[in-house]
């Protein structure tokens, strides 16, 4: 089964699902806000995709912070410290399935060839 996480309010979200649906993918959506994030399964993502990858330094909630905090993010703790905080600096959406390489962001190709994969 894939997982969607992200926040439902985003608009890149709403694409992405649209997209999985038009599609007939099943999948499970978790939101950052209403379902929540603990530190292990953030931990997961950095493993993975690494903490600059997630971090969504183009966003409104980086955008607004201030200069000096986010000269402090840099490395994966720091990161993974504001992202526990702040879930919607996190990129979104991000794609997860049992066996298979996460993916980060929406396009439909990448998605095309994720759920062709699966």
């Amino acid at each position: 089964m894939i997982t969607m996480y992200g926040i439902k309010n985003c608009d890149t979200i709403k694409k992405a699902r649209r997209w999985l649906e038009a599609n007939q993918m099943d999948y499970r959506f978790h939101d950052y806000r209403a379902d929540g994030l603990d530190a292990q399964l953030l931990r997961t993502f950095i493993d993975e995709l690494g903490w600059e990858a997630l971090l969504n330094t183009r966003g409104t909630t980086w955008r607004k912070l201030d200069e000096s905090l986010r000269a402090t993010i840099t490395n994966a703790d720091a990161a993974a410290a504001l992202m526990l905080e702040m879930p919607s600096i996190i990129k979104r959406p991000l794609l997860c399935a049992p066996g298979k390489p996460m993916l980060l962001g929406f396009n439909e190709s990448s998605y095309e060839k994720f759920i062709n994969e699966v």
